[in-house]
């Protein structure tokens, strides 16, 4: 493989370095930052301690140390206090970074406040291989690509070209650091948990907020704490400790907490374990998950030339970790405490289309065969930014190796993913790709591909059901390759590879045999790898490209005709009056993630452009009414149309609309257009039994009004035809329950009451018209 990466020809000239880390070079990014952020850690964590009278766990130092008002002067009540927070650094990858920078670009700043980056990951398409693919992402996508690049370099952001690498792998190469704190516009931002960070996915809009240098509030997360005793052994990994926490905790148990890990098993995971571990602590719901800094957190660091920051760490090390009675009486300290014991960890197998579905291996045949599920698996794949580090890539090739070695024929299609040029380039440089290779395997470019939908996967539009298993972090329906009927399962590389040398879903690698080409009956071997290359990293060119010093004679071009990227015109603000005759537009039924809401795979092309892109909305949601999908009754003619169509004819006629939804309404992926879309098609309301954490601020962000059932039954109450009033919007307050009110066709009516999380400031977006349009206000 040759790194292929293209020249900008529209801005290139416009940046003044492009930055290679030489191997003489040993200094973090942003290392001044860092050391700041350490200077004052000490003090803050102390006066928090002396607030709270009581020791403190590691999430609380680090949220306490990133206090907007300083050192602290009020003791912050989990799961009800709304905080403002002064994050360290703003991470952005292609898809998302359209829109916030579109927004960011209205904000009136000239530079942002913090280090911020944007990733070009996203917008690959993976199809035939690596360098062919890279090449036709950099055609397909050169517009998108040159506002990025140009927005970046006008406005003082590091840019990573397309073939850099995922999002997730570069800010735990290059930027991640312990007791740091980030957000980022991919709800995998929590990664950087893995390097001891409090990172946290978010929309675009808290991303504006940040780099336009305002506060960042959150509510002050209940904690979690997950007690890792033993150690894993065989074929159990890093990743099969999230997949058992994520069949306990649930994809909502997670909801409003930070999960802290600790413990002995804790502490002698790799640190890109731990990266694996926080990355899926997303499908829990979790705000992030966290581990305290330790010897193998050093060690990555200088591996990766950040001896500097290793140093510093060091120095602050017991700042970085719990207090030493939080860990000897965690029950005192944590909301929950799960402990899992490492020695008695078992390989497992999630899903199909939840990734909370947890089956241990030793179970998984039993189950294939009693729910009716393939047993045939058709495809393996391995890497994304959930795993596709040097140590899940080398234990993955040390079971391929014996697919060659033992002289056994791989049974399904196999295709890895890297995490980063750097990855790549190393694991090639040792050998590991051509161990893939020699089995039939397919390398992909160093971006998200089929993890995200962006996988042009031949013969999925026939529809066919059919069985595939990954290492990636999601199995939602639909969500790899648009097949409704291709039933994903989550597990670890070493596992993923062994089941796809076997091709058959019933094969157990721990206990079971192969027949090899001259009919022996051989057994894989259980996998070896190394947390940390042992002739360390290298790379010829990471992808970096640093801004300009001075951006401000630079031009930012969006081409009125584009019908990728629209200059953004502002939501209108709040007319002062209560909601009023509102259509239901969808009563959605069941899960309703914001792949539902707002799909991604060739969709993703539009996430520049507001309009085009909300033809997509809802368009994955199932009706409660008929249970089909993109389906409802358009009230104002009686005819049975699309829900983007249908909006915006309820828009057009002047009333609006509102979306009822179910439990955990807005799960998976932070992505704001799944709030921005309604808003923009004249949804003035989403009321819902629950909603997953991010899709709910971001709902807040855009000035739109998201409440829930006070009876989560009254749910089944909504007919299709109602009309619907939302009563109390003129007295609206913090706490403050407001009314419902269900107009039927037959002239009866149901009231009732329904409850916000809105606080005053939540409230001024709303009535603004969204948080952007205050920031504008405040900024003129």
């Amino acid at each position: 493989m040759h790194n292929n990466f293209a020249l900008f020809t529209t801005f290139a000239l416009e940046f003044k370095t492009l930055y290679k880390k030489p191997k003489y070079f040993i200094m973090a990014y942003d290392i001044d930052m860092i050391k700041g952020v350490y200077a004052l850690m000490a003090e803050r964590v102390d006066a928090a301690r002396k607030l709270v009278g009581k020791p403190l766990t590691f999430t609380e130092k680090v949220l306490y140390a990133h206090l907007d008002e300083g050192i602290p002067t009020q003791i912050h009540k989990r799961g009800e206090s709304y905080v403002d927070f002064n994050p360290d650094r703003v991470a952005m990858q292609d898809a998302t970074a359209q829109m916030a920078l579109l927004q960011f670009m209205q904000a009136g700043k000239e530079k942002v406040a913090v280090p911020s980056t944007v990733h070009c990951d996203h917008l690959i398409q993976a199809k035939i291989g690596a360098n062919e693919d890279l090449a036709i992402a950099e055609i397909t996508n050169k517009e998108v690509y040159d506002f990025l690049g140009s927005v970046s370099n006008k406005y003082g952001i590091g840019f990573w070209k397309p073939g850099a690498g995922i999002i997730h792998q570069i800010v735990l190469e290059n930027y991640a650091f312990p007791g740091g704190m980030m957000i980022g516009t991919d709800s995998h931002t929590v990664n950087a948990g893995g390097l001891g960070m409090v990172a946290i996915g978010v929309g675009g809009a808290d991303a504006v907020d940040v780099m336009a240098g305002m506060a960042w509030e959150l509510k002050f997360p209940k904690l979690i704490g997950i007690k890792l005793t033993g150690k894993l052994n065989g074929w159990t990994a890093a990743k099969d400790v999230i997949l058992k926490v994520a069949g306990i905790l649930t994809v909502k148990g997670g909801t409003g907490a930070i999960v802290e890990y600790f413990g002995e098993g804790a502490e002698a995971l790799s640190c890109t374990g731990k990266g694996t571990i926080c990355n899926m602590g997303a499908e829990v719901g979790a705000t992030t998950s966290i581990f305290a800094y330790g010897e193998n957190m050093g060690a990555y660091l200088r591996a990766t030339e950040r001896a500097d920051v290793a140093d510093e760490a060091d120095k602050m090390a017991a700042y970085l970790r719990a207090d030493d009675d939080v860990y000897a009486n965690p029950e005192k300290y944590y909301d929950e405490v799960i402990e899992i014991n490492l020695d008695e960890l078992e390989p497992h197998i999630n899903g199909p289309f939840t990734p909370d579905r947890a089956t241990p291996i030793s179970e998984f045949a039993l189950a294939v065969k009693e729910n009716g599920w393939p047993t045939k698996m058709e495809v393996g794949l391995i890497g994304s930014c959930t795993n596709s580090s040097y140590e899940d890539i080398s234990r993955a090739a040390s079971i391929a190796k014996q697919a060659s070695d033992k002289n056994l024929e791989v049974k399904a299609d196999f295709q890895i993913t890297p995490g980063s040029e750097q990855v790549r380039y190393t694991v090639a440089r040792d050998g590991l790709v051509s161990i893939f290779e020699n089995i039939g395997g397919t390398v992909l470019a160093n971006a998200c591909g089929p993890c995200i939908g962006q996988w042009s996967r031949e013969g999925a539009e026939k529809g066919q059901k059919n069985a595939i298993i990954h290492s990636f972090n999601r199995n939602f329906a639909k969500r790899a390759d648009g097949n409704p009927n291709t039933y994903a399962f989550v597990a670890s590389p070493e596992l993923v590879t062994a089941m796809t040398i076997s091709g058959d879903m019933l094969f157990n690698p721990l206990k079971d045999t192969l027949i090899n080409k001259d009919g022996i009956e051989v057994m894989l071997e259980e996998p070896k790898g190394d947390a940390l290359p042992k002739n360390g990293y290298a790379v010829e060119d990471n992808g970096f490209v640093a801004p300009a010093e001075d951006g401000s004679g630079i031009e930012v071009a969006v081409s009125p005709t584009s019908d990728r990227l629209q200059l953004l015109t502002p939501f209108t603000p709040w007319d002062g009056k209560d909601y009023i005759g509102m259509h239901l537009l969808i009563k959605a039924k069941g899960k309703c993630t914001t792949d539902h809401i707002s799909m991604a795979g060739p969709w993703l092309r539009y996430r520049g452009h507001l309009d085009n892109i909300s033809n997509n909305m809802l368009i994955g949601a199932v009706n409660y009414f008929g249970e089909a999908t993109n389906e409802v009754v358009n009230q104002l003619i009686m005819e049975k149309g699309e829900v983007p169509a249908t909006a915006r004819a309820y828009k057009e006629a002047g009333m609006g609309s509102i979306v009822v939804g179910d439990e955990n309404y807005g799960e998976g992926s932070s992505r704001e257009h799944a709030a921005m879309e309604p808003r923009n098609l004249g949804v003035k309301v989403v009321l819902v039994r629950s909603f997953a954490r991010i899709h709910e601020t971001n709902l807040k962000k855009q000035g739109m009004l998201g409440i829930t059932f006070a009876n989560k039954a009254d749910y089944d109450l909504v007919r299709e035809d109602d009309k619907f009033d939302v009563i109390g919007l003129t007295s609206f307050a913090p706490g403050k329950q407001l009314t419902v009110v269900l107009n039927h066709v037959d002239g009866t009516k149901d009231e009732i009451s329904v409850n916000h999380t809105y606080n005053q400031n939540q409230i001024d977006w709303f009535k603004a018209g969204s948080a952007l349009n205050m920031i504008k206000t405040q900024n003129a």
